[in-house]
């Protein structure tokens, strides 16, 4: 294993345990029930749709992708796309899982999990703009030379981690010291992001993008439009509810 390998895996590390802790404090959960299970179940007992949808489509394309000969190859990354007109590989390279068992596995689990409480968050317009936003500026950059081959939907699942640390950072979520923490894991997310960058991994592409877009989105929300924890939700959708 060489060094550049060992700092991937050591960012994805930090990501993870960013992630993590910030998943489990914005969940719509009580602060005693919020193991992985029980924040697993209230992001989706507050039906996620567009996280569904999207998970759906995602896994549908990874049973296609094994079923007919040579769609993978026609989805993904590849060298000259943009040359060639096919800027359309940016967008169906999200749905494609081209590195086998381990990527399909950790990408939907990530979607099951990060997807259901960014959507509790941002609401599934924001939702929507920030996954894909952010998966095709990771696809642009790797297009460009950071890794022209390939396709998977770790990126845009980075952007949503990102998105929530912005918000979390800007808006806060949880008292005294436990906010102090927070504050350092959101800002670890970005830190992350830019190293990444420096190494052109399109995961920093990523979350770069989409803490960008969770800053916009923390400073020119209305007050109450975004969900931070349970009982977070605004008034008028809960009397909705």
């Amino acid at each position: 294993m060489n060094a550049h390998t060992i700092e991937l895996y050591a960012s994805a590390a930090v990501v993870f345990a960013a992630g993590k802790e910030l998943l489990v404090v914005l969940a719509p959960t009580l602060p005693d029930r919020r193991s992985p299970v029980q924040v697993l179940g209230a992001a989706w007992a507050r039906r996620p749709r567009v996280t569904a949808a999207v998970l759906v489509a995602t896994a549908v394309m990874v049973v296609l992708q094994y079923a007919v000969a040579g769609l993978a190859g026609d989805l993904v990354r590849r060298p000259g796309a943009l040359g060639d007109g096919q800027e359309w590989r940016m967008f169906t390279a999200l749905f494609i899982q081209s590195s086998g068992a381990v990527q399909i596995v950790v990408n939907l689990s990530a979607l099951l999990g990060a997807g259901a409480v960014a959507e509790w968050v941002l609401g599934p317009r924001r939702w929507l703009l920030v996954y894909f936003a952010s998966g095709l500026v990771a696809n642009y950059v790797s297009l460009e030379g950071w890794g022209r081959h390939g396709g998977g939907c770790s990126v845009a699942i980075c952007g949503l981690v990102g998105a929530l640390a912005a918000i979390t950072l800007l808006r806060g979520a949880e008292p005294g010291d436990t906010a102090q923490r927070l504050r350092l894991l959101s800002l670890a997310v970005p830190a992350t992001g830019l190293f990444l960058c420096l190494l052109h991994n399109n995961h920093g592409a990523g979350l770069l993008t989409g803490f960008v877009l969770g800053a916009v989105i923390a400073v020119t929300a209305r007050p109450g439009a975004l969900r931070l924890g349970l009982g977070k939700a605004p008034v008028a959708e809960e009397a909705a509810a």
